[in-house]
């Protein structure tokens, strides 16, 4: 009886992911969760409604491109317009009627969390997540719509200041950041929550995503037509070669 109750409690302990000691020990968990696994590129078409200061609503329609582990092209309303930017996890590149406008030495938070950590090494995550100052030392349990959720950079249900990262338990995927963006007015924070995750190409993609300043929603973003592991030329992402490649969302 004895030896079957170890191996019962063998089989138990296996089956039960052990509790990340830190922020570092998270995101291992993450890759090794999904390494080889996750998407290489997804598309989808978002609905982007982007609230003014002034109270002024605007609705456009953007189409989107994501290639592993760090690319992710944004075309702003009507293609033949070639309008948009293409975002690295430490540049972005802005791109006017097909023409590289503008370059910005910081990239999208975004990235290394929603694909980077699963399809590249973990020191590569550090150094592309570094700027955000997260304190990877400190993390705690909580439960966020339901589910049980890690908290990094945070060890207390009342700081809502400090950089942050939340993520699903179950699916070891990101569902709320905290961050400040704005180097000129560093007590402002935003508040990013990605929620409605959907199974895409062995991944998950939040196809709701709400960006909050102040309790208030700035930008709504709904997805749709998503599909994942498109094929999609290296050239695509290139920005000097925005119209040079045949777009995913032209027949």
């Amino acid at each position: 009886m004895a030896t079957h109750v170890m191996v019962l409690l063998a089989l138990v302990s296996a089956a039960t992911p052990v509790a990340p000691k830190d922020g570092i020990a998270l995101l291992k968990q993450m890759r090794e969760a999904y390494l080889g696994k996750w998407f290489k590129t997804v598309t989808f078409v978002q609905q982007t409604i982007q609230t003014h200061p002034n109270g002024v609503t605007d609705t456009t329609t953007w189409y989107e491109a994501l290639r592993s582990p760090d690319r992710l092209r944004i075309d702003f309303g009507d293609l033949k317009n070639g309008n948009g930017v293409i975002y690295t996890a430490d540049s972005v590149y802005v791109v006017r009627a097909g023409k590289v406008t503008r370059t910005v030495p910081s990239g999208n938070p975004f990235l290394p969390f929603v694909q980077g950590v699963y399809d590249q090494p973990i020191d590569t995550t550090l150094r592309q997540i570094q700027p955000y100052k997260f304190d990877l030392t400190k993390i705690r349990s909580t439960t966020w719509e339901g589910h049980p959720t890690y908290v990094v950079g945070s060890q207390s249900p009342s700081d809502t200041m400090s950089p942050q990262f939340w993520i699903d338990q179950e699916k070891l995927v990101v569902v709320r950041m905290i961050l400040g963006l704005n180097p000129s007015a560093p007590a402002e924070v935003t508040d990013i929550r990605l929620e409605d995750y959907r199974p895409v190409a062995g991944g998950w993609l939040a196809v709701l995503v709400e960006i909050m300043r102040d309790g208030k929603v700035i930008q709504k973003e709904q997805y749709s037509n998503w599909r994942g592991n498109v094929d999609l030329q290296a050239d695509f992402f290139v920005a000097e070669k925005w119209s040079a490649v045949p777009h995913w969302a032209t027949p």
